[in-house]
Order: C-alpha cells, then structure tokens, then sequence
C-alpha cells in the first residue's frame, strides 16, 4: 500500500490552553497509539491533503526529523462551519501485529446485463473493511463486473483472499444488476395499447350492431305499414 509523509512535531504540553494554541499557527493536534506510550504531536494541516480528500486508501510516515513511525489514520474531525481539521488520531503500525482499514472497491469491466439488456449498476459498497498485516494491506479491491447479467449480483465471498481477511459477511453484496424502471415499464404499455385496441375494436363492432338492429327495425316496421289491407267496413 501507497505511503504518504507528514512531517510531525512532538508537543511538550497538552491541554485546551496549549491546543488552542497549536491551531491558531495553522497546525493539527495529534495523537498517535498502538505504542509503547501515547505520544501527542501536531502536524501541518496541509499535510493531511493528500491523505483525507481523496478516495484512496493510504498507510502513513510520521516524520519526526530523526525518526519515524508508520501508522494509520484511525479518527479525524472537522469544524463543523469552516471544515478544518480539528484533531486527528493515528495508530502505530507493527509488521507482526495485523490491523483494520476501509479499502476502496474498484470496478473493472462492462456487465452485458447493462450493455445488452437495459439493465442499471448499483453499487451497495464502496468500501470493505479488510484485517491484514500492514504489508499485506491492498491498495484497492478489483470487482470484475463483465460477467453480471441482469440480476446478477457480486458478493464479499467472491472477494476472499489469503493475504487479507474481509470483515463482512460471506452474503454481503458489492455490487449488482438491477432491471431499470424504463424495461420494466415497456410490457405494461405493450399491454396497455393492445387492450385499448381491443377495446376501440369492441366499442365498434357494438356501435355497428346497433346500427344494423337499429335499421333493420325500422325498415321492417315502414314494410308492415304499407302491406296493412284497409278496413272497407268502415266505409
């Protein structure tokens, strides 16, 4: 896994009048653990750049001029209205002893089930949480799609590995296939205009019965009035 260097200061004193102080210099209070001892220092918070806007998942060196420890970004927080970094909390990393991270799922590939069949990618993970040595730590998770079909779906148990552990059940989707609403919706208008058709055929061929009873009535009433005898005993 990618490292990214910040160079770190030790601090002498803690507390709120001293952090208050540390961030009014432009610089990030810190706490690093997983130690021998707890060990509070600051760091520059443009230094923290490539590290927390970016979607990558990184392993850090705290560079403290004669030496230098690798750890992990454990905790972080922000201000709630100007967004800077208020604290931030690492872990110490050991090649012996494994640890946690959220690695990033990246995709690889076109599913035919929405190339072919009009289907749409859903993505239910973004990040899996993974349990490794550090040196095992992988950078992303490759989920290859070009075998989904339409409800198809890609489970964690499909991503097992020897050098990491997946902290998520075997069932868990990543990612899958689902019918869109448009290709749903086409059968039903299919339907829809071929019962209104039927319907229109109906609706004629009764207007069109009618018509028939209606003129055959009259035509056999004006017959039967013309072939009425007169009644000559009235004369």
């Amino acid at each position: 896994m990618k490292s990214i260097k910040i160079k770190s200061l030790v601090r002498e004193a803690t507390g709120k009048t001293s952090t208050k102080s540390v961030r009014k210099d432009g610089l990030v209070p810190c706490v690093l653990y997983g130690g021998d001892q707890v060990l509070h220092f600051t760091a520059t918070e443009i230094g923290f750049k490539d590290l927390v806007y970016t979607a990558a998942a990184h392993t850090v060196v705290l560079d403290f001029g004669d030496n230098k420890k690798n750890a992990i970004l454990q905790d972080i927080q922000f201000h709630p209205v100007s967004d800077k970094i208020l604290h931030a909390d690492f872990y110490e990393l050991h090649d012996d002893k494994p640890v946690t991270m959220d690695i990033p799922v990246e995709l690889s590939g076109s599913a035919p089930g929405v190339l072919n069949s009009g289907g749409v990618l859903s993505r239910n993970k973004r990040k899996l949480r993974v349990r490794a040595l550090p040196g095992n730590l992988p950078d992303s998770l490759n989920v290859d799609i070009s075998s989904l079909e339409l409800g198809d779906k890609f489970y964690t148990s499909q991503l097992e590995s020897e050098d990491f552990e997946l902290l998520h059940p075997e069932n868990t989707v990543v990612c899958q296939v689902r019918t869109s609403r448009a290709s749903m919706a086409l059968p039903e208008d299919e339907e829809t205009e071929g019962g209104a058709e039927g319907a229109e055929g109906a609706e004629g061929a009764a207007e069109g019965a009618a018509e028939g009873a209606a003129e055959g009535a009259a035509e056999g009433g004006a017959e039967g009035a013309a072939e009425t005898p007169k009644d000559d005993s009235k004369e």
